[in-house]
């Protein structure tokens, strides 16, 4: 199971990753962080829980690649926070960097909006995990995903933490 979280702006703009999120951290066998920690306790705290990938977003001010690769089951993923594309989110750019980097699935943050997208390559987005503002807005829910990666099928639960937990299931064949 891989957990992934992006844009917490912790201590900046939240105090903390929900609770609701930690069980999930604690089980995951890989955790991705795409970037805008903000405050390298966030980083300690996802370590603490194992194997963890992280980037550097535009808030960042710790020594983080800007962007990873990475293999699980027979895909590739990239993780990019999406600074430097405009319009934030852009799905035609965030695919050109995806295929820069030869990969199947691109993970990237930056616009505090939970996204899935297939086209050329598979885009995801986790949202903001702690609902914090971002400069283009954002959904102001705390977002997360996990994903089920066997062979080249990956399996995507989009979390939603509203005042009820909403999950949004979608599979994929690469």
């Amino acid at each position: 199971m891989i957990v992934v979280i992006s844009d917490t702006h912790i201590p900046d703009r939240a105090l903390k990753i929900p609770n609701e999120i930690v069980p999930f951290l604690k089980r995951a066998e890989l955790i991705i962080h795409a970037g805008d920690l903000t405050g390298e306790n966030v980083l300690r705290k996802l370590k603490s829980f194992g194997e963890t990938i992280v980037v550097r977003g535009n808030m960042d001010y710790l020594p983080l690649p800007r962007e990873e690769r990475f293999e699980v089951g027979d895909l590739t993923f990239g993780v990019y926070h999406g600074h430097g594309i405009y319009p934030r989110g852009d799905r035609k750019q965030l695919s050109e960097v995806a295929l820069d980097m030869g990969v199947d699935v691109l993970i990237t943050g930056h616009t505090h909006k939970p996204d899935v997208y297939r086209g050329e390559v598979l885009i995801l987005n986790p949202g903001s995990a702690t609902g914090a503002w971002g400069g283009g807005g954002g959904s102001g829910v705390p977002s997360f995903m996990v994903l089920e990666v066997e062979g080249r099928s990956v399996r995507i639960d989009l979390y939603e933490l509203g005042e009820r937990t909403k999950v949004r299931r979608f599979r994929f064949e690469l």
